[in-house]
């Protein structure tokens, strides 16, 4: 009997982080092309091997759990879609303005093998950068032709200035013309506001003597943070003047301030800040509710000295003002072979996530980025298959945007272990049916439509066929729900009796 005693323990905590599964989570992947660090592999692939990749990394994530991918698309002023603001990526076809041949929008591709698979395409953009290296040849067609005087140089790479109000019209004008073409679920920004500073000063002394606002020079500081508020609340105005729907999420550097500079700021010894090195005052703009959510990115271990991952968690909480508030983690740092004993640890990034299950005001994370998961991460991907995303979880709402449920469905068609369902038909997009979530409990048992437990599937799909449960047919209890893209839920329908 003494034997059995492991086993049993395990089973007995293997269940009870099932039970605590949450219903409701965000958990997404960053696909970077920049450099061709995820996708494509390379640049000059033929246009079926970049759709083969594409779906290789989609299937991959959507068999881990995630439901939602968050896609580099414009690295340095060019585009990974068709444009008439800027040109095709260097990274995709070899050379900058040369399309995909044969033809293709890579863009559009990747939105509809996602919503496909019932996951969430998050537009990630560069608003700031032109080129990684400054003699990087430039297509005849690039802006910084048009107008070199938005251009500067820093270091070995340039920059659009944030300075000037150009700028700031014309990367608006770039997220105007993608919500509006592209059914795209979001317009994603990370850290990369004003540069990671150098040993020069950034040279912005033009458009500060031409646009300063009456900010005086040794404030130049304040003016450069409002120059990037500027920008976030046009960029939020714009979007949702489009396509109310679309939400606008940030990723920033994982401190905002260290609390030695600022009472309000967190217990950390960060050499970078987002307030005082990137001037991106963030948290002002989730207070504000210029953005939707925050996914800071905290890409330190549990116990860090200085960035203590638990920490910062816990100072994030407090500001997510009543707007979404995810987090970054970093599986590109496991390594059996890491300097960091933390990271040699399998269960590093099991312990940040439930972390991050016991906050409440935090609904979930992110992953940087999507080609560590095609290596072993000493078996973290095995513990989200089978425990962590071992059931599927529904995108957090957006309340602030939307809260009305749809209408629920409006016939179900059993027949044995087939079904088919029809939505309720309507013209507005808020309210259409964009996913349904299947519930099946065993007849007899209590259903509680509030547990993760208790879903089946999450799909696009408007039929199903079951899989055999049991080898000896038992009866279960299945009712469906309707949500709309912003994950507001129907109500549920009356069970229907399956044998499985």
């Amino acid at each position: 009997m003494k034997k059995l005693l492991p086993s049993l323990t395990l089973i007995f905590l293997f269940s009870l982080v099932l039970s605590a599964q949450p219903k409701y989570e965000f958990r997404a992947v960053w696909v970077a092309t920049v450099v061709n660090i995820d996708w494509p592999s390379k640049p000059g692939l033929t246009t079926e091997a970049q759709k083969r990749e594409i779906v290789d990394i989609l299937n991959l994530h959507k068999s881990l759990g995630m439901n939602a991918i968050i896609l580099q698309i414009r690295p340095a002023a060019d585009a990974f879609y068709q444009s008439d603001l800027e040109p095709w990526s260097r990274y995709l076809t070899g050379v900058q303005g040369q399309a995909p041949n044969p033809y293709y929008d890579p863009f559009k591709f990747w939105i509809e093998e996602c919503h496909k698979r019932g996951m969430e395409l998050h537009a990630w953009l560069n608003p700031y950068r032109v080129a990684q290296k400054y003699d990087d040849p430039l297509s005849t067609t690039h802006i910084a032709f048009q107008h070199p005087e938005w251009i500067l140089k820093y270091g070995d790479r340039l920059y659009f200035d944030p300075g000037l109000p150009q700028t700031r019209e014309f990367v608006t004008d770039v997220v105007e013309d993608i919500v509006t073409r592209y059914d795209v679920d979001a317009i994603h920004f990370d850290d990369y506001f004003y540069p990671y500073p150098l040993k020069e000063e950034f040279p912005d002394t033009t458009s500060f003597a031409l646009y300063n606002r009456g900010f005086a020079p040794e404030n130049k500081a304040d003016w450069r943070r409002e120059n990037v508020d500027i920008t976030i609340k046009m960029l939020n105005d714009s979007i949702k003047a489009i396509k109310p729907w679309v939400k606008f999420g940030i990723s920033p550097f994982g401190v905002w301030r260290n609390k030695a500079d600022d009472p309000l700021g967190s217990d950390t010894k960060a050499g970078s800040t987002n307030y005082d090195h990137l001037y991106a005052n963030i948290i002002k703009w989730q207070e504000e509710g210029w953005i939707d959510y925050t996914l800071p990115q905290l890409y330190w271990q549990i116990g860090h000295p200085a960035v203590d991952f638990n920490l910062l968690a816990n100072w994030w909480k407090n500001h997510a003002y009543g707007r979404a508030m995810y987090i970054g983690q970093a599986p590109y740092k496991i390594s059996s072979t890491s300097t960091t004993k933390e990271w040699t640890e399998p269960d590093q990034l099991a312990k940040q996530i439930n972390i991050l299950r016991s906050i409440p005001e935090i609904q979930g994370s992110s992953f940087y980025s999507s080609k560590w998961f095609k290596d072993d991460l000493l078996g973290f991907q095995d513990s989200l298959r089978t425990n962590y995303y071992r059931k599927q979880a529904i995108v957090p709402g957006m309340p602030w945007i939307d809260n009305e449920a749809p209408e629920p469905l409006v016939k179900i068609k059993k027949s044995g272990r087939k079904l088919k369902w029809t939505p309720t038909e309507t013209q507005n997009e808020l309210d259409k049916a964009w996913n349904y979530v299947l519930y099946l409990n065993q007849k007899g048992e209590e259903f509680a439509p509030n547990s993760a437990k208790y879903i089946y599937t999450i799909t696009k799909d408007q039929e199903l066929k079951f899989e055999r449960i049991n080898r000896k047919k038992k009866k279960y209890e299945l009712r469906i729900s309707v949500l709309d893209r912003l994950s507001n839920e129907s109500n549920l329908s009356d069970p229907i009796t399956v044998k499985l």
